[in-house]
């Protein structure tokens, strides 16, 4: 009997020594496992022990986290004592330390460091993961207590943020459908681990379609217009996939490539193009046209069953656009300018290529090159002229860590001593403006074929006083690794993207909640892109570019002459830019807007139908995600809320013409957007905030003047 509990708890666990089978406690003396995850990391703020995190601690956490969460619920629901906010609620938010401890690392790893051993397990924990939460989020004993504290709320003398935690309890519960009959939500547990299973899929897929996709030449001459650096770095990258000899060039997340614009051979443009474009619809085992087919029907049964017409009408109730109407009607203010401007745009570039004899019609891997080319003539600018003066180290160091100490007062100190995940991760500790210790803070530059496209911000530890933790953060990035003794230097689109990446970094270093679901930037997705986007204006503030534009070889600051270039051209090509965003929104929007499974044909007829319905196909300005590759909605949670992008590039060109009327860039005005807007974290309707900051509701005409679309 001793050896069959035994193997039971190595097989739950990972460590017969751990186990105690006494008659009298079946319970485990986790502490004594050898797991990272079993217990708080002795690291400063609780950062992570990555050089002793190993793949095989996963899933003992996940399956003893899930246990010991589960046993907490139960301990909840089986209080003979009348609900309290005391002894429902703040159980309910303290419970399941081991499990989100083994999450916030293992969902940083699948986007950022992520192996076989990590997809498999993906694969094999997303469904059992939509369990758990639906045990949660449908059990009846624990949502009558909620609803019992909720109908009786206002008597119950809570403050402000506990108010708020429980109505955002009941509101999840609710979405999630705590009020279905037994039978429906049995139905939405299933709908759920279906959904779950694809979207790991999905993403398992992409990955290997983004690395299989990348592009090999086999003489320098087809990549005639790349700088040498850019030239040794893709012949290191085809070394590197063993092709020795050859050239690579990687892809990105987006639909358009950053090389585009350089390449002077069209052939070239269109391959690259094309491999882009194509990649995740060859007919091969990456192709993921079926898997998104099958989730958008998924999205529709489960909205059905809450009643609800279409997805995005379930979606969106909790966030600050309420409606996918409210949404779309934002989109169609800017987007109807913004095709207008793009069309303006392809007839310039048309008339540019006429004059060169190209003989041929501009197409979509032609814009970015002719584009530059017609910025060189009218700005006399050019990228190539720029990026010397963007070191990657020195931008973040002089600029963007720079900004934030005259903003904000905060400071930022490189630590050595601590364990990183992957060696091109560097890890900084930030002090506030009273020189106290408030955070740790990751750096994740550098493209790897293990590692999803694009840039974002997450957090390995939240910050919550009640359960006395910091933030650790982390940022990461998709630039190209230099070769060897090479220096990292990036585009101005780089910069602004590691600007924007640090605006969510900022949100989350300055949380000052009570509990972890309220806390920094777990706020709606339509807020959550506004302080990324305001911190992108302070990459061209004069005395912050000034401190970090620096020539990598002589270190004289960039001269005022190209900085006023850099100005004049700041309009340039927003047509193309705002085009490419919002077809991809409305995108988004017409997925998650079927309101019968009919609807969803192929996936690329669907997307082509769907643009041409809200005026947004322009085919020299491909949506900026492809429907196949399109991340954000199919396995990153932006699904029905990539709008969120632009609703909140209204409030930050708002909000930044406020700063611009009050003084600009001051302390007093960096502490007092700190108070309003980085500091409430979700304890406050987020529309109030706003207007708390501005002194009124956001205006859009801002955003249009700003892209050069109004006077």
């Amino acid at each position: 009997m001793k050896t069959s509990q035994a193997l039971v708890c190595l097989a739950a666990f990972g460590s017969v020594a751990a186990c105690n089978t006494t008659k009298k406690s079946q319970t485990v003396n986790y502490k004594a496992m050898n797991n990272p995850f079993f217990v708080k990391s002795s690291l400063q703020y609780q950062a992570p022990v990555f050089d002793k995190i190993k793949n095989e601690h996963f899933k003992p956490a996940f399956d003893l986290g899930m246990k010991m969460q589960n046993d907490e619920l139960a301990k909840i629901t089986g209080n003979k004592e009348a609900p309290t906010f005391k002894n429902t609620v703040v159980p309910l938010e303290t419970s399941g330390e081991i499990l989100k401890r083994a999450q916030s690392v293992f969902y940083n790893f699948t986007s950022a460091n992520t192996s076989p051993e990590i997809q498999a397990l993906e694969q094999e924990y997303a469904p059992k993961f939509s369990a758990h939460r639906d045990g949660i989020f449908l059990n009846e004993a624990l949502f009558a207590r909620i609803s019992k504290l909720y109908g009786n709320r206002f008597a119950l003398g809570l403050d402000a943020e506990d108010k708020k935690l429980l109505e955002y309890y009941y509101e999840q519960f609710t979405i999630a459908g705590a009020n279905l009959s037994a039978p429906d939500k049995e139905k939405m547990k299933k709908l759920n681990e279906q959904e779950a299973g694809l979207i790991a899929s999905y993403t398992t897929k992409l990955l290997a379609a983004r690395k299989a996709g990348g592009v090999f030449f086999d003489q320098a001459s087809d990549l005639d217009g790349l700088t040498a650096e850019e030239l040794e770095a893709a012949k290191n990258d085809a070394k590197a996939a063993g092709k020795d000899g050859k050239y690579l060039l990687a892809l990105q997340n987006t639909t358009q490539q950053p090389l585009l614009q350089s390449l002077k051979n069209r052939a070239t443009r269109e391959k690259l193009f094309k491999a882009s474009w194509t990649r995740a619809e060859k007919g091969d085992e990456n192709d993921t046209r079926s898997l998104i087919e099958q989730i958008a029907k998924l999205r529709l049964q489960k909205a059905k069953l809450m009643g609800k017409p279409n997805y995005a009408a379930w979606k969106l109730q909790d966030q600050m656009a309420k409606t996918p109407e409210a949404a779309k009607e934002m989109l169609k203010q800017v987007a109807t300018p913004a095709v207008a401007t793009a069309q303006k745009e392809a007839l310039a570039l048309q008339e540019l290529i006429d004059q060169q004899k190209g003989g041929f019609k501009l197409a979509a891997w032609d814009w970015s090159f002719y584009a530059e080319q017609l910025r060189k003539a009218k700005y006399d600018l050019e990228e190539s002229e720029i990026k010397p003066y963007f070191e990657v180290t020195t931008v973040l160091e002089k600029g963007v860590f720079f900004a934030a100490e005259q903003l904000y007062g905060v400071t930022f100190k490189k630590r050595s001593d601590i364990p990183v995940y992957h060696p091109d991760v560097v890890a900084y500790e930030v002090f506030d403006r009273d020189g106290s210790s408030i955070a740790i803070y990751y750096l994740d530059f550098y493209t790897r074929d293990n590692k999803s496209g694009g840039a974002w911000m997450s957090n390995y530890v939240d910050q919550s006083f009640v359960l006395g933790q910091k933030p650790v953060i982390v940022n990461v990035f998709n630039y190209q690794k230099p070769a060897p003794g090479r220096p990292s230097l990036i585009s101005f689109d780089d910069v602004s993207t590691m600007f924007h990446e640090f605006g969510h970094s900022i949100h989350g270093l300055f949380a000052h909640q009570k509990y972890v679901t309220l806390s920094g930037t777990s706020v709606p997705r339509d807020f959550v892109e506004f302080p990324s986007q305001i911190n992108e204006h302070w990459a061209l503030e004069p005395s912050v570019l000034k401190n970090y534009a620096l020539h990598y070889q002589t270190k004289q600051v960039i001269p005022q002459s190209l900085l006023d270039k850099m100005k004049k051209a700041g309009t340039f090509n927003q047509g193309f830019n705002v085009t490419e965003l919002a077809a991809a929104a409305a995108l988004d929007l017409e997925w998650h807007s079927i309101s019968d499974e009919s609807q969803v044909t192929n996936a690329n007829d669907f997307e082509q139908k769907a643009l041409q319905n809200v005026g947004l196909l322009v085919a020299e300005v491909p949506p900026r995600y492809h429907s196949p590759y399109f991340l954000h909605i199919w396995g990153n949670g932006y699904s029905a809320g990539y709008y969120a992008y632009i609703w909140s590039e209204i409030l930050d060109n708002d909000a930044y013409e406020w700063f611009k009327a009050n003084g600009g860039m001051t302390r007093a005005n960096g502490d007092r957007f700190r108070e309003y807007i980085l500091s409430v974290g979700n304890t406050m309707d987020l529309n109030e905030a706003f207007k708390n900051f501005t002194g009124h509701k956001a205006d859009i005409k801002p955003l249009l003047r700003n892209r050069g679309f109004i006077q």
